[in-house]
């Protein structure tokens, strides 16, 4: 949030410098983030002088050109080349002079230097007012008042506003804060523990009164909780033109673009006060009647910006007699309704909406206005009439505009304020110091929270309507500290603790894990659990039904919580390769979100990503890409680490995967694992191969948990490995050749891995080559070569009759 301090000052005469005044501002929780110094003109017109032109005459080499002699108020005049045609003797003229720097409307520089035009010397530069930034004329020069002294600084002929701006990091609470107002009542009571006591300057509203009532407008509100507080006048006579230059000036500051008399005054008291205001062409609005109601579901509405909307059964609207919507309320307003070059006459709202539903709306259309910044905090319902009588003040000011109507006021339901207790003792003990008693009442006087009553324990008090976040004796304890100055708290040297034991035991797992993984060169990931409903899309495992969806989510891409760690740890991936980072090992622990049956669940996962090289370059070292295997080595080690071994291999099924597998114990599925699908890193803009594994920690801590040590005689009678190289068709799996496999030989084969897998323009269309490894064991003898050549053949002509598999 912006703040002028030339504008805090008319609330507020405060002489300090701006550092000073933004330190303390800090000090108060309002965080004063940077202090921009602003110029209304940028240069300030340093350099520019009033001159007086003596001579003009034609240049001779150029028919566009004149030669001018001019008065600059030094000891002899300048020769200056202008090429404007409305220059002439005896006028005076801004002239920049040499080594002044002068800007365009981009901010852009250039420096006026000495120099030859057509052959003919030039010292200086006599200024049309869009050249100086004093307007968009470049007709002519601009021709100053002959009264004006020759030689004198254009800065102080033309008043030239230098302001310094704080940008404040506003936090939610602080609505009362959310205007120059609010801030110069906060400045105004750190002041006071100061021993500084100013004035708070409220702008005058004393002077509103209704002549004529030519123009009355009906308001009916259909449900109060909606729109506690609605006010509203109209405005006659009115003349849309450029607002005043001051009022400009104040909007610019802050970073605002004025457009016309009506919307800048409303932005202005906005600004000025907090209370967010409307004005709608009075024409326009049929049957001279306001209606603050809700509308059908999708009921369309074309916004000021142009868009076409469709409303929510929910969103608050301002309407016509007819139902017409007029405003989307306390967010934007419709482009039929809005002020023209052409309006006449204005109703003028000014109001108090449900701040929920305003906060609803605005996320439901993705619109952040200023009035909605502010509604979706909670205003001050006390100031929405007072704010009204001040703009339409100024309005009728600057407009020509006459009162047309009293204003209507729809509060049947007056807000009470806040009473609450404090307690001395608990002021005590929560800020850890005692506070002399009057000095609290000197804080809370400061703040305008009343006392009403007194004892030896505490105070009863009556919290400011604008104070919407002081509702519970915690919040009073807080203000005083806040405005008391936390740098004022005395703090112990001595710091007492003790040693802290974590007895719990997945926690200590989790630790072994993750140490092991950052020695092998991993990093630790944590990604949001909030995540795009899109991606269920990608993968046949997780489903629309199972999405846990979010009441108010902060945005589309936040929408639900993660059914999967698989495409948050991608995306990690793909920024990191984005940015050169192309070798990468990342784990994650962290949790998934289902809804089975309308019951929720949560399982806790452990999730490895690993793609590129397995080490970094070095001239002593040969770089390896990582593949499937180097992996799976990965996944055996974490797991002998846990004592888990026995593990059973079965193929993944082809959902994320191109090639995977999983290793469980039982029914249990422990870890799956394998090389992701082109097509799914496609989506995250990955262009090189990623593996990934996705642990079931859950299950993994229930084995480890119930898990006691075995120790077993190692097998006396070695294991045999033999490979096939078989050549398939593209759409058979590796699962299909592991069940025919333990389908063929079911005694003594014990593994069966696959360790390559070829595609290429070396094998036939259609084809790939998977070359796949089978240990056999026989517990109780050595096997013979007749035995085991018996098992292969076996298994080569299973492969064959069901595969249609042959031998490369």
């Amino acid at each position: 949030m912006k703040i002028s301090y030339n504008w805090l000052k008319q609330f507020l005469q405060i002489d300090w410098d701006a550092t000073k005044t933004g330190e303390l501002l800090t000090d108060l929780g309002l965080e004063v983030e940077g202090i921009e110094t602003r110029e209304s003109i940028k240069g300030s017109l340093k350099g520019i002088v009033v001159g007086e032109v003596l001579t003009c005459i034609q240049h001779p080499n150029a028919d566009r050109l004149k030669i001018t002699t001019v008065d600059l108020g030094a000891d002899a005049p300048v020769q200056i080349v202008c090429g404007a045609p409305n220059v002439a003797a005896g006028q005076k003229v801004p002239v920049a002079t040499i080594g002044t720097t002068l800007y365009d409307d981009k901010g852009a520089g250039f420096k006026i230097k000495k120099g030859k035009i057509r052959g003919e010397e030039s010292h200086g530069m006599i200024c049309a007012e869009d050249e100086l930034g004093l307007g968009i004329g470049h007709d002519g020069i601009m021709v100053l008042d002959e009264a004006l002294k020759v030689g004198a600084s254009a800065a102080e002929v033309f008043d030239i506003e230098i302001d310094e701006i704080f940008e404040i990091g506003l936090t939610p609470n602080r609505s009362d804060a959310m205007s120059h107002f609010g801030v110069a009542r906060d400045l105004r009571a750190g002041l006071m523990q100061q021993d500084i006591n100013l004035e708070l300057i409220s702008p005058s509203v004393s002077d509103f009164h209704v002549d004529e009532r030519t123009l009355r407008f009906d308001v009916e509100v259909d449900d109060k909780d909606q729109a506690p507080r609605y006010c509203g006048i109209s405005i006659t006579d009115v003349t849309v033109r450029d607002s005043p230059e001051w009022i400009q000036n104040r909007l610019k500051a802050i970073g605002l673009t004025p457009k016309n008399n009506i919307v800048d005054i409303t932005n202005y008291v906005l600004h000025e006060l907090g209370q967010p205001l409307h004005a709608f062409d009075a024409q326009k609005v049929k049957g001279n009647k306001i209606l603050v109601k809700t509308l059908k579901e999708g009921t369309p509405f074309t916004t000021l910006d142009g868009v076409k909307r469709l409303l929510s059964s929910e969103d608050i609207m301002i309407c016509d007699a007819n139902s017409d919507p007029l405003c989307i309320a306390g967010v934007f307003g419709g482009s039929k309704s809005g002020v023209t070059e052409h309006t006449t006459s204005i109703f003028l709202e000014s109001a108090y909406f449900n701040p929920i539903a305003v906060r609803k709306t605005a996320k439901r259309h993705a619109l952040n206005t200023d009035a909605s910044f502010r509604f979706e905090r909670g205003i001050d319902i006390t100031l929405t009439k007072y704010a009204l009588k001040r703009a339409a003040l100024l309005i009728e000011e600057y407009s020509g505009g006459k009162m047309g109507s009293d204003i209507s006021d729809f509060y049947p339901e007056k807000i009470e304020d806040y009473q609450v207790f404090l307690s001395y003792e608990n002021a005590y003990r929560l800020i850890g110091q005692e506070i002399p008693k009057e000095t609290i009442k000197k804080i809370l006087a400061s703040l305008e929270i009343k006392i009403n009553s007194e004892t030896e324990g505490g105070l009863g008090l009556t919290i400011p309507s604008y104070r919407t976040d002081v509702q519970r004796e915690a919040d009073i304890i807080e203000e005083i500290l806040r405005v008391y100055g936390y740098n004022n708290i005395e703090f112990s040297h001595k710091l007492n603790t003790s040693i802290s034991f974590d007895s719990n035991k997945e926690t200590k797992i989790e630790n072994i894990i993750a140490n092991q993984l950052t020695a092998l060169g991993f990093n630790e990931t944590m990604a949001n659990s909030l995540t795009k409903p899109e991606y269920v899309a990608l993968s046949d495992n997780i489903s629309e039904e199972a999405n846990v969806e979010m009441l108010n989510p902060l945005s589309n891409d936040l929408k639900v919580l993660r059914q999967s760690l698989l495409f948050s740890g991608l995306e990690s991936v793909s920024y990191n390769i984005n940015r050169k980072n192309n070798s990468l090992k990342f784990y994650e622990f962290g949790k998934t979100y289902h809804k089975y049956n309308e019951k929720y669940q949560e399982d806790k996962h452990l999730t490895l990503f690993i793609t590129g090289n397995r080490t970094t370059d070095s001239w002593n070292t040969t770089s390896k890409v990582s593949d499937f295997f180097y992996l799976k080595g990965i996944i055996t080690n974490i797991l002998g680490r846990l004592g888990i071994d026995a593990l059973k291999t079965i193929p993944a099924k082809q959902d994320v995967f191109s090639e995977g597998i999983i290793l469980s114990i039982g029914k249990m599925k422990l870890v799956e694992f394998g090389v992701l699908k082109k097509g799914l890193l496609k989506e995250f803009g990955i262009k090189q191969e990623v593996l990934f594994a996705d642990f079931n920690w859950d299950t993994i801590l229930k084995i480890t948990g119930n898990k006691s040590i075995k120790v077993t005689e190692l097998p006396k009678f070695p294991a045999v490995k033999r490979d096939l190289a078989l050549l398939l068709d593209v759409k058979v799996a590796f699962k299909e050749i592991y069940n025919l496999a333990f389908q063929s030989e079911k005694n003594l084969l014990k593994e069966v891995d696959l360790f390559d897998v070829y595609q290429g323009d070396k094998l036939p269309e259609g084809k790939k080559s998977y070359a796949v490894s089978f240990l056999i064991q026989d517990e109780t003898k050595t096997l013979a070569d007749k035995q085991i050549e018996k098992i292969m053949q076996k298994l080569q002509q299973t492969f064959e009759k069901n595969l249609d598999a042959t031998l490369r």
